[in-house]
């Protein structure tokens, strides 16, 4: 068994640390951010930090990195209130990836890594058009994080735009169906297969399987 503790940790090669932290949770939520500055040019960035924080109201955590030069993507959503997330899928993950390359601030990853914007009733912010499930959201907070400089963003859903058969009729939405993807560390990318859906868990019955 191999055994690290904090030192061992903190004495780890840079990139061997990088990749150790980052894939040790395992997999993660896979999403394509779109936002837009006021003048209207788009960017589109990959995040692997996004959560579930509620239903009512519906809302939305991100993990935002610290903020440098080039990374648009903060700087527009606290500008203009709006932003999308919008799952990757199998035959776009290689372009998705890319988007996470250093662009200069100004340059629009959606022409440069060839995907399609989408707008629907004046929401300023862009879809990702090849997405099968995109997520309209409006800026609720923002918490800096002074520990290591990011900064979680909390974010209100306004829009859902997904095809009917990716929404079971008891409201689950399907990620196989929707295929789609999943990473761990940084550039490992999975699709998920589904072990089963279960009752809610209540004391003393027995967990069952779910059939909608």
């Amino acid at each position: 068994m191999i055994k690290f503790n904090s030192e061992d940790i903190s004495a780890m090669e840079k990139f061997y640390r990088i990749n150790v932290i980052n894939s040790l949770a395992g997999y993660k939520a896979l999403h394509l951010a779109g936002t837009a500055n006021r003048q209207g040019v788009s960017n589109l960035c990959l995040v692997s930090s996004v959560f579930h924080l509620g239903a009512n109201p519906p809302l939305i955590g991100m993990v935002m990195r610290p903020q440098r030069a080039h990374n648009d993507t903060l700087r527009n959503i606290q500008s203009t209130g709006h932003y999308t997330l919008n799952n990757v899928l199998p035959e776009w993950y290689m372009q998705a990836h890319q988007t996470s390359a250093s662009y200069a601030a100004g340059e629009s990853e959606f022409d440069l890594c060839g995907f399609e914007r989408s707008y629907t009733d004046g929401f300023n912010a862009p879809f990702v058009a090849q997405s099968t499930i995109r997520i309209g959201l409006e800026l609720q907070q923002a918490i800096d994080i002074e520990i290591n400089g990011t900064t979680i963003v909390i974010g209100k859903i306004v829009y859902i735009l997904a095809d009917e058969d990716l929404i079971a009729p008891d409201g689950f939405v399907d990620p196989v169906k929707a295929q789609t993807m999943t990473v761990a560390g940084l550039d490992s990318y999975y699709l998920p297969q589904p072990v089963g859906r279960l009752a809610y868990a209540k004391p003393g019955v027995p967990s069952a399987e779910l059939t909608v």
